[in-house]
């Protein structure tokens, strides 16, 4: 067991180095209102008014990249963008592609499948844009939970945060289930051969597969090693992959029957909408590169580079996959578990199943270890504000890893692959994603046109206002969709109000801030229509997912309402009296931020407009 703990949050400055695998109460909880009963009673009374604080508290850049001296010991900037680029589409190019695509062309969209892919291509680039400038201007581990606080404040933080957590468990359990079936393929066996049917379980639930279990095991491992090491690994994968995808698209296309492409689009424009929905699961992964921000050399350059890059070569090989599967077979035939590898079969090709077979088990295991490195650098930029225990934040000091994260978020993913069939993780895993992506476009029109202290009052309010009007117009949008199926009138409504809105912002507001080192062009309209895409899409998930939503959202409520609320608040509120206190200032010196920057409102008081610490 190792000794010693962080105070005040720590700093990188006289710390000694410790093991990183304690169990100590105060490894968890050791914040002032958990200290005794008494302090937690008396904190849960105070709720409201600390709720209120938490919910109009907004960091700071500073802040964000001054926290994370509570590691103890710092993540190794290692990355180029040559690295990330390849764990971008190593990250995105997976089980999206090789499983979804044969389960929505046959269900939902037929040919027109490639519409849908293209449709998510576009949601997932503007997404990349916003992703982009944050990643640049806070170059931290904790991603858009950190793009958050910053901009939204802690409350929306955190309910994004649970839900990144949970967009990560379920994405990375999927991807699993589905390296089973393509496993089971390059066996020569169906895949339910490889899994263990319990009656007694719940339809859905009941096909447990060991096999997910065992390569989760296995990333585990890597992933804990080295980050390099990882990207190393990523890369030879990635290579091969991308191999054997080019073999798919080039013998496909001899294959290939034009009379499959008849009828395009069986299902209709609703079809095409439904499946994209569906498919945008196919792009997630590629925000864990932002992640990844802390341990590039060169941020400025390398992050837009690796992930623009990546995305719009993600985005062609999905489109031309997707061309290549439907003119080789009708929809109707496609299989749904392992769609290429059986469609070789169907032309004749047996041999060429198994290359498939095997450079889909490549990428898979790409995207899994992305995401298990992506996810733990989440939670550990989370624990880091106390928002989740602590613990998790910790840095090994040999491997430069956090270990702790690592290990539970994978824990989890194992579990629930071991239960969970690949449709009911899919939809679920779409809603998580989108929500995030909606907000991380908002945060990115409120840091453009909002600084607290020197934005004018009217020009906040109209801010307030058009953005109100985009995303109330985007919701009856996609409202409206989901309930009508022929109805056209309230679209002559709800788009005008949609263009309006952000014309004006566009018109009216003045930027309050233009990016440092790299900016997403076109701004408002960028952004703007990637709230309003994420929401549209939204509108075509199934009620179920929705309420599994729901619950996992109403679970966070009441974790932060409980723990994670007076934990931040403590951590917030010692620091801030420490800082008037010592009257102290720090040197920021990392992600080429402006140098002089004071702290007074280091985690969770907007640096902007910092309320006056308590006298000393």
């Amino acid at each position: 067991m190792g000794t010693g703990t962080e105070a005040n949050g720590g700093g990188s400055s006289g710390l000694t180095r410790r093991r990183v695998c304690t169990f100590k109460k105060d490894d968890f909880l050791p914040e002032e209102s958990f200290k005794s009963w008494g302090n937690y009673t008396s904190a849960l009374k105070q709720t409201p008014y600390r709720l209120v604080d938490r919910i109009f508290t907004r960091s700071s850049v500073e802040a964000e990249l001054e926290v994370k001296a509570r590691s103890g010991n710092e993540m190794k900037r290692t990355l180029s963008w040559w690295d990330l680029m390849w764990f971008g589409m190593g990250a995105v190019i997976g089980a999206g592609i090789f499983v979804l695509t044969g389960l929505e062309a046959r269900e939902d969209a037929g040919p027109a499948v490639v519409l849908s892919y293209a449709v998510s291509g576009l949601s997932a680039l503007l997404s990349v844009f916003c992703y982009t400038e944050f990643a640049v201007e806070i170059p931290v581990a904790g991603g858009s939970f950190a793009y958050l606080r910053v901009e939204l404040g802690d409350f929306v933080a955190f309910i994004a945060a649970g839900n990144i957590l949970l967009e990560y468990v379920i994405g990375g359990a999927a991807v699993a289930r589905s390296w089973t079936s393509y496993f089971a393929t390059l066996c020569n066996h169906k895949p339910n051969d490889f899994r263990i049917l319990v009656h007694g379980l719940a339809d859905g639930y009941n096909q447990l597969d060991p096999i997910a279990v065992g390569i989760m095991i296995v990333i585990c491992i890597i992933a804990v090693l080295s980050t390099k090491g990882s990207s190393r690994i990523n890369y030879i994968a990635s290579v091969v992959h991308m191999i054997v995808i080019l073999f798919i698209i080039i013998a496909g296309l001899i294959k290939a029957d034009p009379k499959n492409y008849t009828p395009f689009a069986p299902f209709g424009p609703r079809g095409i909408f439904k499946a994209s929905a569906v498919l945008f699961f196919a792009y997630v992964g590629f925000d864990a590169v932002s992640t990844m921000a802390e341990e590039t050399k060169d941020p400025a350059r390398d992050v837009p580079i690796g992930l623009v890059g990546s995305m719009v070569i993600t985005t062609t090989v999905y489109c031309l996959l997707a061309i290549t599967l439907c003119l080789m077979q009708p929809y109707t035939s496609i299989d749904v578990d392992a769609p290429f590898s059986r469609a070789f079969e169907m032309v004749g090709w047996s041999w060429a199943q198994y290359v498939v077979a095997a450079g889909a088990l490549k990428g898979m295991t790409s995207v899994l270890l992305v995401s298990a490195v992506g996810q733990a650098r989440y939670l550990t930029h989370i624990a880091r504000t106390h928002m989740m225990p602590p613990w998790f934040a910790k840095v090994d000091p040999k491997t430069g890893t956090p270990i702790n994260a690592t290990i539970v978020m994978l824990a989890a993913t194992a579990v629930i692959a071991f239960f969970t069939k690949l449709d009911i993780l899919s939809n679920l895993l779409s809603i998580s994603t989108l929500f995030i992506f909606m907000l991380v476009a908002l945060a990115l029109l409120v840091r453009r046109f909002y600084v607290s202290g020197e934005t004018s009052p009217e020009h906040r309010n109209k801010l307030i206002a058009f953005l109100t009007l985009i995303v109330g117009s985007s919701i009856a949008t996609s409202a409206y969709w989901g309930i009508s199926k022929s109805g056209w009138i309230a679209y002559c409504i709800t788009v005008p109000i949609w263009i309006l809105s952000t014309a004006g912002l566009w018109f009216f507001v003045p930027p309050a801030r233009n990016p440092k080192l790299w900016g997403v062009p076109l701004v408002p309209w960028l952004p703007s229509a990637s709230i309003a895409i994420n929401i549209f899409l939204l509108g075509s998930i199934d009620k179920h997912s929705f309420e599994r939503f729901a619950a996992w959202t109403a679970f966070l409520l009441v974790y932060y309402l409980f723990f994670g609320l007076h934990a931040s608040y403590d951590t917030a509120k010692a620091f801030d009296v420490k800082a008037g206190k010592e009257g102290m200032y720090r040197k920021v010196e990392e992600g080429q931020v402006s140098s002089s920057a004071t702290i007074s409102g280091f985690d969770g008081v907007d640096a902007r407009n910092a309320p006056s610490a308590p006298a000393p």
